[in-house]
């Protein structure tokens, strides 16, 4: 075994997160000029690296780096998944809740391709994570050999960018560039791809001490005179709205965002991803915009004279019908990504930047506004149209979302899964904390929830808040595509809340066949097929509860929370028939929401 040293390694945050946003330096300096193989280079890096958690599973094209985790004992703890996508969304859950690089380790053929929809679903959402694929030998590439698929061609489209290690020389400079380029930036998913003969062949170990990417640079030089035009536009604005999306949180920025709102006296509203960066007890804001966001969000974007998007990209769930979007409202827009810049809405005042240091910035130029009038008219909308639901002795789901929130007071990390109660745990849980939701939005993928909140939960242990829950929402329909990641949780005693809201339907699509299709509930119902839940927790070493009444609830969550050693299960049998308002259908404006259910000869 070679002689390796870690002294004077400058890596306080971990996981591929540089010291400085906007450098990526590392120092490391081969102590023992002895050979070592590829695998053992390679687990070397990721320690040099500073990474925590490697979410894997192990297979014949990297069974040799396997042996060498095993031999050498690194600083980095190895979590096995039981399916390659479920390690692909624990790694983004993992990113999401402590804003580090996500890390994934796979063999090759099968073990690669079941990661793509967690890559897929890390591009949609910016997320940083570096995937590791293992690849047959270089000499067979191409001659279909066993377990053998071309990665790098399959995930092109949907990775930030890619690499496949030709020489054993290269491993420590690809893999430094690798979490350099997933975290720099907008962040995004990395594909390192590992032939098996690389992992066997020798060099001597040396980590590098900085990345220089030709063609690639974070330097980002804020304009002042956008700056300047930013605040004119804030200071002569009567109606002005603060569009927050999860750029904010990618950047760290909630605290100067807070400020800034509160300085400026402008409301806030929210994307699905950008909930949590701004408190929502806070007066000034107004919840989630959008597709299912309240109607008084959605009203103000009508209305207003003003739009300050920050970390946000007017994506299609925010803004329906394109043209009639915003009709009053000018346009600021600050982002990292230029491609974002007027592609969907044109922008008056473009800021390429990062939104902390943009707000940084722009902070000082302002100041406080009369606000009054508009926030008064913000409050007479909240009264035509609050978030309401029928409250029965029936369970409902909107009624577990906020029997969630009452048990926690909001100190809670939230991940939800796909569907109806996705958009329930966005309207009903009232977010105060940065990083305390986490969800599938871009892709909108079922099966995400129980894997990503099991990567959240070990964020939260690393940082040392294990104090906090970690709860995960699932519909029944998504809970069962994933649903073998229970026994992770359980083999690693994370202490997850895990809730399944059962309507025995998919239910957003049922919505959608009741709304717009004539009550055709085609293949929507689960009621005959679904499995027993509390059994199938039981099964996976999970402790398993259940509720069909809001005084079941309560029993239910007082038990859960008595468990502190391991995960929970609560399904939770909800009303079947359940709809989520408001809605704006699609193709609609945003100004025409529905609010309640309506006769099918309603015009969509």
């Amino acid at each position: 075994m070679s002689e390796y040293s870690l002294e004077n390694l400058d890596t306080p945050s971990g996981d591929g997160l540089p010291a400085s946003a906007s450098s990526s330096i590392v120092s490391q300096e081969t102590v023992s000029q002895e050979t070592m193989t590829g695998a053992e280079i390679f687990v070397r890096a990721l320690d040099a690296q500073g990474v925590k958690y490697v979410f894997g599973h192990p297979g014949g094209a990297v069974i040799k780096i396997y042996d060498e985790i095993a031999r050498i004992q690194p600083r980095f703890k190895h979590i096995l998944v039981r399916h390659e996508q479920g390690g692909t969304h624990m790694a983004e859950g993992y990113a999401k809740a402590t804003g580090r690089v996500g890390t994934v380790l796979v063999t090759s053929g099968p073990g690669a391709t079941n990661t793509v929809t967690g890559i897929a679903d890390a591009y949609m959402d910016s997320v940083p994570i570096v995937v590791f694929t293992g690849q047959v030998p270089t000499h067979l590439i191409g001659n279909d050999a066993f377990q053998e698929t071309d990665i790098i061609g399959v995930t092109r489209s949907i990775t930030k960018h890619s690499f496949q290690v030709k020489r054993v020389q290269d491993l420590t400079r690809t893999i430094k560039e690798a979490y350099h380029i997933a975290k720099t930036g907008r962040p995004g998913p990395v594909v390192v791809d590992l032939p098996k003969d690389i992992l066997f062949a020798e060099d001597t170990f040396r980590y590098p001490e900085g990345v220089a990417l030709r063609g690639y640079s974070t330097q980002v030089n804020i304009v002042e005179t956008q700056i300047a035009l930013a605040a004119r536009m804030i200071s002569e604005s009567k109606k002005p709205l603060l569009y927050v999306g999860g750029g904010t949180l990618n950047s760290d920025a909630a605290e100067e965002l807070t400020a800034f709102a509160r300085k400026t006296k402008i409301p806030v509203t929210t994307t699905l991803h950008g909930l949590s960066s701004f408190p929502e007890n806070d007066p000034l804001s107004l919840g989630m915009l959008g597709m299912h966001g309240t109607w008084y969000a959605n009203q103000a974007v009508q209305n207003c004279d003003l739009i300050i998007a920050v970390g946000a990209r007017f994506d299609d769930r925010v803004t329906g019908k394109l043209d009639a979007w915003a009709p009053h409202a000018r346009v600021v827009h600050i982002d990292i990504d230029p491609s974002c810049i007027s592609k969907n809405i044109p922008v008056e005042c473009p800021i390429l930047g990062n939104v902390k240091d943009v707000l940084d910035m722009l902070g000082p130029l302002v100041e406080e506004k009369d606000t009054a009038e508009w926030l008064g008219q913000i409050d007479v909308w909240r009264e035509e149209c609050p978030l309401a639901y029928e409250k029965d002795d029936r369970l409902r789901a909107q009624g577990v979302i906020e029997k969630l929130r009452e048990k926690t007071d909001g100190n809670a990390v939230v991940v939800s899964d796909v569907g109806q109660h996705q958009m329930w745990t966005a309207q009903y849980f009232k977010y105060v904390h940065p990083r305390s939701h986490i969800t599938s939005g871009g892709l909108g993928t079922m099966g995400f929830c129980l894997p990503a909140a099991i990567g959240a939960a070990f964020g939260l242990r690393l940082e040392g808040r294990d104090d906090v829950p970690v709860i995960s929402i699932s519909g029944d329909g998504g809970f069962v595509m994933n649903a073998q990641e229970m026994s992770v949780a359980a083999a690693h005693r994370l202490p997850i809340k895990i809730i399944v809201i059962n309507n025995r339907f998919l239910g957003m699509v049922r919505q959608w066949q009741e709304l717009f299709h004539e009550n055709r509930y085609s293949h929507t119902d689960l009621t005959d097929t679904n499995p027993d839940f509390v059994k199938l927790a039981e099964a996976n070493h999970v402790v398993g509860l259940r509720a069909s009444t809001p005084k079941e609830l309560d029993e239910a969550i007082e038990k859960a929370w008595s468990i502190n050693d391991g995960p929970v299960l609560i399904e939770c049998q909800v009303e079947k028939e359940e709809m989520v308002f408001p809605m704006v259908p699609a193709g609609a404006a945003t100004g025409d929401m529905i609010t309640e259910r309506f006769s099918h000869d309603h015009d969509v």
